[in-house]
């Protein structure tokens, strides 16, 4: 925007409103650090044609009033902020942040003035001129009374120089150049200077008495400098600024604006020199066009537009939102601002660099040299091991949240110079090569610290992977950075730590596993061959064909014991018969365990009879007591079911089996069988098992029929089984030759335990079989069968990656 030279003839200006010297140095003080005279045209040449017509009506400026405002220096006793220097605000920003009415005042200036400035006392001596406020009156006249526009014979002759239809170079030469694009309508002038000096009573009186020199500073020669301000301008700036430079007990400032600013009266040759720019008094602008005839005003905003966006070296063309230059042949890149898009180019090389110095200066600090000394070095860590004491480390975690923001703020900063490059750069022929630094997460930290731990040999830093275990050097160093990486330890490797001689070997391994060429393998139990032969199995579908066969190389002989039941002979099956089939291994086979993989028996019931079985079967594993015995859920969920074969035509008789099978396999010893009849009935609404129990047994009109059992088998097969042996594999958890052995004895016990109880029969929870053996066929007491339990269970939580699951107890 640019005011050029005079337009009008006989151009009339009014002053309505004139504030004069108000005499109140806090008016003037406000206005002076905001920078309110600033110069809002950049050519001083333009406005000249303002001061000449000024002339009839112009003054010399002299001052209205002097004055000399002393602000004593607060009590420090009384004052909480006497002590306070300008550089420790932090508790007073509150207080310091511009809040209404109350911040404007007198008193509470002064006080932040000399508390920012870090001085208990402030003097100013200062005169303002008068203010004078001027309106242009030959646009008001024009619109008013419709008068003809006074123009200036010149100017008039540069209109009819233009022509009808005039270029926009034409416009350029003829009337911007000389006229500029704007002209004055109303404007304040005036000006005012002070001198203000702050001063630290406190230091000034030590210097004072410490030393006996007439040339120290004292309030008495600050008086009389002052006073002499206006009189002698120069001598008097001269000592002060040798006084300031001698102690630091001081600070002075010069605020000189409007006329004043310039050497003498008469080269005030700008408005900017008579100009009082604020809040209340803004200078008022309207376009050139407002002067010019009809025709001329839409090409000559185009010319004006052109003028400010192009730099008169193309046409402004606008469409889609979008705005560019269309360039003269004598400035082919006039969309191309490269002195713009070199300073954002270094713009955006001082953010990296400062980006890397923040990081750099991370690096370097105390808290993470300190996180660095924490870590272990007697085994590796991982990137998940160094985040737990990363996390542990609230002094490192304050330090890198200042270097999250820090960064945060730089990398905004280059993001929005890229988009402005971006912008300034859409029309040139290159495009300008941008980098932004990659931003730092939390990872990059993690494998700093790794690097720094594993790859900083001989000074030389490198980069630590993971994946390779190893160091990545630079091209021409690959193998100078490379550290000794420790071995791993934990749960993974089987190692609880490394070899003191040589840290990248494992020195001692975990429980269940061995030591071999500095690496640990687990430990696996030797074969149970020896002890217990579980290595007998047979496919579903031949034991399938057996059963149906009732082939006597699956039959186990068990001994039939019944009160109730005799083999071959009818019985009435009112209410429950008990029967079972036990091996009586602890007396006759105490070296067999058995397996139960089947039962058949062979059952006829009188003809016309209204009554079927309904067994239920009990399992006790390894003898004792019934109430050790499992219940067999047949026809429960997936659990196998009867299968019927009737026998003979001319007979009610018919052939049960029960088919397990290598799924539902189990140990037995006792098979207890629980017989009870039920009445047969073929109406579909009775869904309840109607059981037959007479209430009178010698009742023989409510006889329904008679039955009878040929034959009651269980199949399946007989295992090794040692039980001296276990005692002495036993006897080695308390009194072991070597630790080796012990561990051999825990790891053979544990898979004995674990093959054992993987033959449990389904339930909510599996049964632990494994302390049924103990008890009953070991003959070991229930204290010695609760300790071995124990020990097992503790040895198996050291090994790497155990389970222990929740086992129901079946024997006491």
């Amino acid at each position: 925007m640019k005011a050029g030279p005079i337009l009008f003839q006989g151009q009339e200006w009014n002053h309505p409103s004139r504030s004069g010297s108000k005499g109140l140095a806090e008016e003037c003080w406000r206005q002076v650090p905001r920078g309110r005279m600033a110069l809002c045209w950049q050519r001083a040449t333009v406005v000249r044609w303002f001061l000449l017509m000024l002339l009839w009506h112009w003054a010399p400026l002299g001052p209205l009033s002097w004055f000399l405002a002393l602000a004593e220096r607060l009590d420090q006793k009384t004052s909480p902020f006497s002590s306070i220097s300008g550089r420790s605000s932090g508790q007073l920003d509150w207080l310091l942040s511009d809040k209404g009415p109350f911040h404007r005042c007198p008193e509470y200036t002064e006080f932040k003035e000399r508390f920012q400035q870090g001085f208990s006392t402030r003097y100013k001596i200062y005169r303002e001129f008068s203010h004078w406020k001027v309106n242009s009156l030959v646009t008001e006249k024009r619109d008013f009374f419709k008068a003809p526009l006074p123009l200036a014979p010149e100017f008039l002759r540069n209109l009819r120089l233009l022509g009808r239809r005039p270029s926009l170079q034409q416009i350029h030469e003829n009337l911007i150049k000389k006229y500029g694009t704007h002209f004055l309508v109303s404007a304040t002038l005036g000006g005012e200077e002070s001198l203000t000096i702050f001063l630290d009573k406190q230091k000034l009186s030590k210097k004072s008495e410490g030393n006996g020199n007439s040339s120290v500073v004292s309030l008495e020669i600050l008086h009389q400098l002052a006073a002499s301000y206006f009189t002698d301008r120069e001598s008097t700036l001269r000592r002060l600024h040798h006084l300031q430079i001698a102690t630091s007990a001081i600070k002075v400032t010069e605020t000189r604006t409007g006329p004043l600013g310039c050497s003498n009266y008469d080269s005030l040759d700008s408005v900017s020199s008579v100009l009082v720019h604020s809040p209340e008094n803004k200078i008022h602008l309207k376009g050139l066009q407002d002067v010019l005839p009809e025709f001329l005003r839409n090409r000559f905003v185009e010319a004006a537009l052109s003028y400010v966006a192009c730099n008169s070296e193309g046409e402004l063309l606008c469409r889609n939102n979008d705005c560019w230059c269309r360039c003269s042949s004598k400035f082919p890149d006039c969309n191309c601002p490269f002195a713009d898009i070199k300073a954002m180019e270094e713009s955006l090389r001082k953010s990296k660099e400062n980006w890397i110095n923040l990081n750099n200066d991370f690096m370097d600090s105390d808290e993470f040299k300190a996180f660095l000394k924490k870590l272990p070095t007697d085994h590796f860590l991982n990137t998940s091991a160094v985040l737990k004491f990363w996390t542990s480390d609230l002094v490192l975690q304050r330090r890198y949240g200042l270097l999250e923001a820090s960064t945060k703020v730089v990398l905004g900063k280059a993001i929005k110079i890229v988009r402005k490059l971006f912008t300034l750069s859409k029309r040139c022929p290159t495009q300008p090569k941008i980098s932004l630094p990659r931003e730092r997460t939390l990872g990059f930290w993690l494998n700093k610290a790794q690097s720094l731990l594993y790859c900083s040999e001989h000074g030389v830093y490198g980069t630590f992977s993971e994946e390779m275990q190893g160091c990545i050097c630079a091209a021409e160093q690959r193998t100078v950075c490379q550290g000794n990486v420790p071995c791993k330890v934990g749960e993974g490797t089987l190692c609880s730590s490394c070899a003191p001689d040589n840290i990248t070997r494992c020195g001692t391994c975990l429980p269940g596993s061995i030591l071999h060429m500095g690496f640990c393998r687990p430990n696996i139990a030797n074969s149970l061959d020896h002890y217990v032969n579980f290595d007998f199995d047979m496919p579903d579908a031949e034991m399938r064909y057996l059963l149906q066969r009732l082939d006597s190389r699956m039959e186990v002989h068990a001994i039939y014991i019944s009160n109730d039941v005799r083999l071959g002979s009818w019985f009435n099956p009112a209410w429950r018969k008990r029967m079972l089939l036990t091996l009586k291994s602890n007396k006759n086979k105490s070296n067999l365990i058995h397996m139960l993989m089947g039962i058949s028996f062979q059952i006829c019931s009188t003809k016309n009879s209204t009554l079927e079985p309904v067994p239920a079967i009990y399992v006790n594993p390894f003898g004792g007591s019934h109430s050790e015995s499992w219940f067999m859920p047949v026809n429960q969920q997936d659990f196998p079911d009867w299968e019927r074969t009737k026998l003979d035509a001319s007979l009610q008789c018919y052939n049960w089996t029960l088919a397990l099978g290598s799924k539902w396999k189990s140990f037995f010893e006792t098979v207890h069988i629980y017989l009870r009849s039920r009445i047969i009935t073929d109406d579909p609404t009775v869904n309840e098992t109607l059981f037959y129990e007479p209430l009178d047994l010698d009742d023989h009109s409510a006889n329904l029929g008679y039955m009878k059992i040929n034959s009651l088998k269980v199949f399946g097969y007989s295992m090794h089984f040692d039980p001296e042996g276990i005692k002495d594999l036993i006897l080695q958890l308390d009194y072991p030759y070597t630790q080796g052995s012990q561990d051999a004895a825990f790891l053979m016990l544990l898979e004995m335990r674990d093959r054992i109880n993987r033959l449990s029969p389904p339930g909510a929870q599996p049964l632990d079989l494994f302390s049924c053996l103990l008890r009953h066929r070991l003959k070991l007491s229930s204290s010695e069968v609760v300790r071995i339990r124990e020990a097992l269970q503790s040895f198996n939580a050291k090994l790497p990656n155990s389970t222990e699951p929740e086992l129901s107890q079946l024997c006491s």
